[in-house]
């Protein structure tokens, strides 16, 4: 049965255009610049930078309206020409006023180009004296390390491969002997197939005296036990003295536990932070500025005005003239739309930082974490009367240079709990007092996640035994027995 029902629904939808001011929010400030790059190649009515003065430009101020003579049967849209050219002696982006100079904060990153490591470990095996399949399987091996230096395969596996693709039949022994090979390389203990044997690889390459054969007989016979730190175990059992498991100990954390990371090749890319902010101190106050590189010169093109000027003028209209000025039409349109958008996106981030350093002034005065206020996306969000959303874009991807170093806006943003004086703190600064006390305490006998609860309720933060445990995890920190030391 067919009947009609109506019915009152209330939805959102975004346009097109707030939908990419959001993503342009979102941008860091290269990632920005790639953009208007993108915008200006893909849209030839938008130019950067300053625009030179043309003579005609005085011509286009105080236009009579123009009538289009388009025929009475076209569909097309009405024209109107004089909305885009300008109605003023002076384009309104002549007026704009920009306090960056043209190269603040232009600075490019060279790049150069090195020697890869494998490049660096293929170029000493130059030097041994291999038979071809031999010189084979080593290269293959070099192209199963990885960027720490280890090869984390088994060798059945390589030797499978080395049939498969290099039509090379040898058993995992062959493979094995080769490997010893590659040990010998530089860095000491590259190729290595577990943390065990890339130390011992390297102890065996040092001078021997009484602390590196001790060294060796640690991480050969009793790893296990020294990797859970059990001390006095390994002093019974190795008959040593404290002192000379100390010393053995020493040369051990003087090896690389990552050989590959030790490769000086300059062939990776550092990543490069542009803040998006700058923070300073001014007689005690804060000033905050926006990176200029985030605030382009940006202009609707000369030379399409010219075009439209000259449709203007010109008697005759032909089909082709009038898609020609649609197409600028659309193109203006644009250009003028990514112009305001760029704008907004200025102001929303001046905006939100702002709001962001006033709230956190005792940190940005002080640069003390401890001082950090509770603060969460809403709190901003209510103070600016923005969405949670936008001030989540402008946190989780935006740096500020703090005069305490170069920090991750998002970082600023923390949960609360109460005292025992009933006072709103940030779990940040419990975090920070966390860290100081591990770092002060006896590392022979480092605090357990009790202790540690214990002394921090006497502080006057009553956490739970479970909640520092968390907190530790979350600061990189290992447990009590694998933070000893003798």
């Amino acid at each position: 049965m067919l009947k009609q029902q109506f019915n009152l629904k209330l939805s959102q939808k975004l346009s097109p255009q707030q939908i990419q001011l959001m993503k342009l929010i979102q941008l860091p400030t290269q990632a920005f610049e790639q953009r208007l790059k993108q915008e200006i190649e893909e849209n030839p009515a938008l130019d950067s930078g300053k625009e030179q003065t043309t003579e005609t430009e005085d011509e286009f101020s105080n236009t009579d309206s123009y009538e289009d003579d388009y025929n009475s049967e076209s569909q097309e849209p009405e024209i109107n020409i004089d909305e885009y050219l300008s109605d003023d002696e002076i384009p309104a982006y002549r007026l704009q006023s920009n306090n960056y100079s043209s190269d603040d904060e232009d600075k490019s990153v060279p790049y150069a180009s090195g020697t890869t490591f494998n490049q660096h470990l293929i170029s000493q095996l130059n030097t041994y004296r291999l038979s071809d399949t031999d010189y084979q399987i080593a290269t293959f091996l070099i192209g199963s390390i990885n960027e720490n230096g280890y090869i984390r395969r088994d060798l059945a596996d390589i030797a499978d491969d080395l049939a498969f693709t290099q039509n090379i039949y040898v058993e995992a022994k062959d493979v094995e002997k080769i490997l010893h090979i590659v040990h010998q390389l530089d860095p000491a203990g590259v190729g290595a197939r577990s943390l065990q044997e890339c130390l011992s690889i390297q102890l065996h390459r040092k001078t021997s005296n009484p602390d590196v054969e001790l060294a060796v007989k640690l991480i050969d016979d009793t790893f296990e036990l020294f990797t859970k730190k059990h001390y006095k175990k390994l002093i019974t059992k190795l008959g040593i003295t404290e002192e000379q498991l100390k010393d053995a100990i020493e040369e051990i954390e003087h090896l690389n536990p990552k050989p590959g990371g030790s490769f000086s090749g300059n062939t990776k890319i550092v990543e490069h932070v542009v803040p998006d902010f700058t923070i300073r101190i001014t007689e005690g106050e804060l000033e905050l500025s926006l990176n200029g590189r985030n605030a382009p010169e940006l202009h609707v093109s000369g030379s399409y005005n010219n075009m439209l000027k000259g449709y203007k003028e010109s008697k005759k209209k032909t089909k082709a003239q009038k898609d020609a000025v649609q197409f600028i039409k659309q193109k203006l349109d644009a250009a003028k739309w990514f112009i305001e958008a760029v704008k907004q996106r200025q102001q929303t981030l001046m905006i939100t930082m702002s709001a962001i350093m006033h709230y956190q002034k005792e940190f940005f005065l002080s640069g003390d974490e401890r001082h950090l206020k509770p603060m969460i996306l809403k709190d901003i969000a209510d103070e600016i009367e923005m969405d949670v959303s936008t001030i989540s874009r402008v946190a989780n991807s935006k740096y500020v240079d703090t005069p305490y170093g170069t920090k991750l806006i998002k970082e600023f943003f923390s949960e609360s709990m109460t005292n025992d004086q009933g006072e709103e703190v940030s779990t940040r600064e419990i975090k920070k007092i966390l860290e100081i006390t591990i770092g002060e305490e006896d590392k022979r006998k480092p605090l357990t996640d009790e202790k540690l609860a214990k002394i921090l309720k006497q502080k006057g933060y009553p956490i739970a035994r479970r909640t520092v445990a968390k907190y530790r995890e979350q600061l990189d920190l290992p447990v009590a027995r694998l933070r000893k030391k003798i």
